[in-house]
């Protein structure tokens, strides 16, 4: 039987706990998952991509997943289904947190089936527990000065002050 390799993209700026739940949970279908950090210069992200990647290589790392799937973290530039493609990967797995979410990610998925119909798209839903986290309102709440410590964890709460601090010392 053929190696299950899977992707799990994202812009993670930054990852949250619920980015956490869908990687382990995807740990459980895939036997190399690949997180592909996407550049998405349009998000205008927080952190820059190195910064991202070794977050989430940080994270991945402290976390407990399944010990037969092997979890790597790249960057990626490209059209995501060029880098499935160039990984080997048939799946791509999607986090949905609510009915919000659907639209976009099924027109996604639709694109992509499109471009490469080898690759399947698998949806994920959100735990109960992490619904409502996104990386957009963890980083707008701690902006204003909120508590963001039971969306991400100590560490990334740790470097999410220090970027906050540093923009705010810069007056973006």
């Amino acid at each position: 039987m053929s190696e299950r390799i899977g992707i799990y993209p994202g812009t993670f700026d930054p990852i949250t706990n619920g980015h956490q739940d869908i990687i382990q949970r995807a740990t459980r279908l895939v036997d190399r998952l690949i997180i592909g950090v996407a550049v998405n210069a349009g998000k205008g992200p927080l952190f820059t991509l190195e910064e991202r990647v070794a977050l989430v290589k940080a994270e991945v790392a402290a976390m407990k997943v399944n010990n037969a799937t092997l979890v790597e973290v790249e960057p990626f530039d490209n059209l995501l289904m060029h880098f499935a493609t160039s990984h080997g990967a048939r799946v791509i797995i999607r986090g949905l947190r609510a009915v919000s979410d659907f639209e976009y990610e099924f027109q996604m998925a639709g694109m992509n089936a499109r471009l490469n119909p080898d690759v399947e798209t698998v949806f994920l839903m959100a735990s109960e527990r992490c619904q409502f986290i996104s990386s957009r309102f963890v980083k707008e709440i701690g902006r204003l000065g909120g508590n963001v410590s039971s969306f991400v964890s100590p560490r990334v709460m740790s470097w999410l002050e220090k970027k906050l601090e540093e923009e705010k010392a810069s007056g973006e």
